[in-house]
């Protein structure tokens, strides 16, 4: 209901998970002020292997007849000079030039938000994907190769208390956010209290069309369609008082998504962690970010601007983490 069928612009059979070439990290990156937000998601994307597999084939350049600005364009360019110069740090300077059209809150030399620049991020990068295709509107529900990766689809279904009645909807998604502030002990208590099904409250208010009135109802969601790329936020700023929240959440190196699965037979679902983001700092505000990646010869790395520091996975399961990426 409400979504129409994507066209395939990019084949997914053309998509590897795995990377096609494996050796030591790349570089660090110069942080020329409050650019550690940028710095982090560069990072993470940069060491995603079904997209770094695609920008290092140029591909995207070989096609490409945009006029000016293009983040696919950009991004070959920077993942290309991290994982391939001999340089231990270089200068993203390509995204610092063009941040306002990534997007147009970003102002050089202020402190921005890591998630709100992957989202803006992400979203340039399908525009120029969907601009390397004539008379193409922007608008039309094609598939490129980021939303191949990234995108997701949960189902709502909302059950009359009354009668039973179902209705389902869908939602397209490329990243999930998770409320850690109640019984948050876990990632995986947080997803399983995320598929409980809740009553709907008044706002909420739901039409029952057998009913013929407005009943009490109870909504669900579920994954319905797994990304290839699972990008998880545990929101660490309390919308009611603004405060940073600071606790542990505990969070696996493997992640089975069967259980939050619209339909739960069948196989497990695995996902392997690849990327962490997390935030430094007393208030969201201010503070610092830096990540933990894990590079294509199979080990993990602290990436903190310009410094890159071999570590063990306890370590990267240790951390107040903020962003979450796991890879099918």
């Amino acid at each position: 209901e409400g979504m129409a069928l994507p066209q395939r612009i990019f084949p997914p059979e053309k998509i590897c998970m795995e990377w096609k070439q494996r050796q030591r990290p790349g570089a660090g990156l110069f942080n020329l002020g409050n650019t550690c937000y940028i710095n982090v998601i560069l990072q993470c994307l940069t060491y995603t292997p079904p997209l770094a597999n695609y920008l290092l084939s140029h591909k995207h350049s070989q096609l490409c007849q945009q006029q000016g600005f293009c983040m696919m364009c950009t991004m070959e360019a920077h993942v290309r000079k991290v994982l391939c110069s001999s340089a231990s740090t270089v200068l993203p300077g390509a995204v610092l030039r063009d941040l306002k059209f990534i997007g147009e809150e970003f102002e050089y030399g202020r402190q921005e938000n890591a998630h709100e620049f992957l989202r803006c991020t992400l979203s340039a990068m399908h525009r120029a994907c969907l601009s390397t295709r004539h008379n193409l509107d922007i608008s039309s529900p094609e598939t490129t190769i980021i939303h191949r990766i990234f995108q997701g689809l949960m189902k709502i279904r909302v059950t009359c208390l009354s009668c039973q009645a179902v209705v389902d909807s869908y939602k397209a998604f490329l990243d999930v956010s998770l409320d850690i502030r109640v019984r948050a002990s876990s990632l995986i208590t947080v997803l399983e209290d995320c598929v409980t099904p809740k009553q709907l409250n008044q706002k909420e208010s739901f039409r029952c069309s057998k009913c013929k009135k407005k009943v009490a109802a109870s909504k669900k969601v579920t994954v319905h369609h797994a990304p290839r790329v699972l990008t998880l936020c545990l929101e660490r700023a309390d919308q009611w008082t603004g405060t940073k929240i600071s606790k542990f959440v505990e969070y696996p190196e493997y992640l089975d998504l069967r259980p939050y699965m619209s339909d739960t037979a069948g196989e497990p679902l695995l996902c392997s962690l690849y990327a962490i983001v997390v935030h430094s700092g007393d208030t969201c505000l201010e503070g610092h970010f830096f990540c933990f990646t894990k590079a294509s010869n199979g080990l993990w790395y602290k990436m903190d601007d310009e410094s890159v520091d071999n570590c063990d996975i306890h370590t990267v399961l240790g951390q107040q983490a903020y962003l979450l990426f796991y890879a099918r």
